[in-house]
């Protein structure tokens, strides 16, 4: 039976549990950082972008709109009768690292607990960071949005989400995390059409490749990818403890989405992933690497296993 630590105040689940062989999968990434998105964007609320001539901007309140319409979907699931058996509803909601939303409740089913979602309820309007048209990868369209509504305990509490379609599909959630208390989201670097400058690949795989180096750390030696993890970082607290159950290791990493910020630094948000066959292990991290930095900083994280 595994330990479970919840870094974002989500109710522990003990158990691993995997998908059945017909249920979507989130396909961990080893090779590539920027599986989806090759870069990541911000513009501030009420600032569109300059549209592009070689592709469809997607504006800062079609993305905000878009948000609200996941919400108003997702809210519309959870009073449906156990959601979370049906296949078809998870994968209408999510990709990659968020798929295991759905294995959360069927957990918590095993266990003969009351189901942990809640609906969400946005407090004003969410600042959404929004890449360059021409920024987007072939596969569609994704944007980062900062938005406050209350967590499992009930605290009104700020959560950054990244959101991906596909042409002709609706958007889904990729990955989300709340931000640790006393921890913000650094202001972006916009160019000169107010989009936010595209984040460094080199430096998004590196972090992405060291949290995975901290947490398989009998695979390889911690700082292998010259980053390394601040000694605040909630991670080192986790790990004693997540690693004293069931811990499987991850086999990779999704999607990551990023920016530079404004005073020259790097912002980060991804997920860990155990495996393809099965969710059972799942860190989504927002990452801060200060400019001149090999010092990863964690502004906010959320385990599931």
């Amino acid at each position: 039976m595994a330990l479970v630590l919840s870094l974002s105040g989500c109710g522990a689940v003990p158990g691993v549990f995997g998908w059945p062989v017909d249920a979507p999968t989130p396909t961990p990434v080893t090779s590539h950082a920027t599986s989806l998105p090759p870069s990541s964007g911000a513009t501030p609320s009420g600032s569109d972008p300059t549209p592009s001539a070689t592709k469809a901007a997607l504006t800062i309140p079609q993305a905000r709109q878009a948000m609200r319409q996941w919400v108003g979907k997702y809210n519309a699931v959870l009073k449906k009768r156990k959601w979370w058996r049906s296949n078809a509803r998870i994968d209408a909601l999510f990709i990659e690292g968020a798929m295991h939303e759905g294995v959360l409740e069927r957990s918590r089913e095993a266990f003969g607990w009351k189901p942990e979602h809640k609906p969400i309820n946005l407090t004003g309007a969410p600042t959404v960071y929004l890449p360059r048209p021409e920024q987007q990868p072939s596969a569609g369209d994704w944007f980062i949005a900062q938005a406050t509504y209350k967590d499992t305990k009930g605290h009104d509490r700020p959560h950054v989400l990244a959101f991906f379609r596909s042409p002709g599909q609706s958007f889904r959630l990729a990955v989300a995390t709340p931000i640790h208390w006393g921890q913000q989201m650094p202001k972006p670097l916009l160019d000169a059409d107010g989009y936010v400058t595209d984040m460094d690949n080199a430096v998004a795989r590196a972090v992405a490749e060291e949290y995975q180096n901290f947490w398989n750390g009998e695979r390889k030696k911690e700082g292998d990818s010259g980053y390394r993890l601040a000694k605040n970082n909630y991670s080192r607290k986790a790990f004693p403890e997540v690693n004293k159950g069931l811990y499987v290791g991850f086999a990779g990493y999704g999607s990551v989405f990023g920016f530079r910020t404004a005073n020259g630094g790097s912002f980060f948000l991804f997920a860990l992933l155990n495996d393809s066959k099965s969710v059972n292990n799942v860190l989504s991290e927002a990452l801060l690497v200060p400019k001149g930095s090999q010092t990863i900083q964690e502004l906010g994280a959320s385990w599931f296993s």
